[in-house]
């Protein structure tokens, strides 16, 4: 089957120096490569720093590639101008991590949802304002709240918001940024339940990028692991957490609090030392490890 998104090769470097002398890359993303299936859920993990918030916007050209190909639906993200790209970011959005920054605070929340629609040319005003409502009542708010501003919203009804601008213009793809990681615990359980809901009514596909492990583990069918910019092992949700071949991605495993009552928990120590760059090696079928 061909994959709905696929990454090769991606590298994103960022200068590093002052104005007057010009000081070495820092390379944020080093040779990563990946393919996600139509309707799945590819979860991306590992420490912070380690590049997953970059390769997700890189994978959108929210901010630019320095090398690599990626290829969405077939088409060549990276050879498209910027004419064809703004026609193409209809079919893959964002919804940010933090619920409180990522909004406008200036702007009514039912405004916010509606930008995308009149950036795109959507339909008339009464065609872009009932789309605006049916988001808000798809996402589970009310269209009473349209006139609202951000800052008398929860922290989880702000992501909902989110949730609502990243889906107005029907896209197929959505990269969630540690989209439930600034909120309450109770609060999160109630957002993963809403975007596995809306994966399934409009068959959307995501790439789920967080650091709660077990989270990653109940939602995305398969996972890549990320150290230092490189992906270090991929492979379904029970190869890694079941199975792990690589020393760091045993050493994270390692650090989840253990449920049971009075269980030891028995770190395994991994240290940048202990890194040697590797090319993926398959561990067995779908799953490779960089060893």
């Amino acid at each position: 089957m061909t994959p709905l998104v696929s990454v090769e090769g991606l590298v994103k470097e960022f200068g590093r120096g002052g104005l007057w002398r010009r000081g070495s890359a820092v390379r944020a993303v080093d040779d990563v490569s990946l393919a996600i299936a139509r309707g799945e859920t590819f979860g991306l993990v590992g420490e912070s720093g380690s590049g997953k918030t970059t390769t997700g916007r890189c994978v959108l050209r929210l901010i630019e590639p320095t090398s690599g190909r990626i290829v969405f639906d077939g088409r060549d993200v990276r050879a498209l101008g910027p004419a064809e790209l703004r026609a193409a970011r209809r079919h893959f959005q964002i919804v940010f991590q933090d619920p409180y920054s990522s909004l406008n605070p200036r702007m009514r929340v039912g405004a916010i949802v509606e930008e995308p629609l009149i950036i795109h040319r959507e339909g008339s005003r009464a065609d872009r304002q009932a789309r605006v409502a049916e988001l808000f009542e798809l996402v589970g708010l009310s269209r009473d709240q349209l006139q609202r501003y951000p800052h008398e919203f929860s922290g989880g009804q702000r992501q909902r918001i989110g949730l609502a601008r990243a889906l107005a213009l029907n896209p197929s793809f959505v990269v969630l940024d540690e989209p439930v990681s600034a909120l309450d615990v109770s609060v999160q359980a109630q957002v993963v339940n809403l975007l596995l809901d809306l994966q399934q009514k409009l068959g959307l596909t995501y790439l789920f990028i967080a650091h709660d492990l077990r989270l990653v583990r109940q939602v995305c069918s398969r996972i890549g692991v990320m150290y230092r910019g490189r992906l270090v092992e991929v492979g379904t949700a029970a190869d890694v957490f079941d199975r792990a071949a690589h020393p760091y991605t045993q050493a994270l495993l390692s650090a989840i609090p253990r449920l049971t009552p009075g269980a030891k928990l028995e770190r395994i120590p991994f240290s940048r030392a202990d890194f040697v760059p590797q090319p993926l090696r398959e561990q067995s079928a779908g799953h490779f490890a960089a060893i």
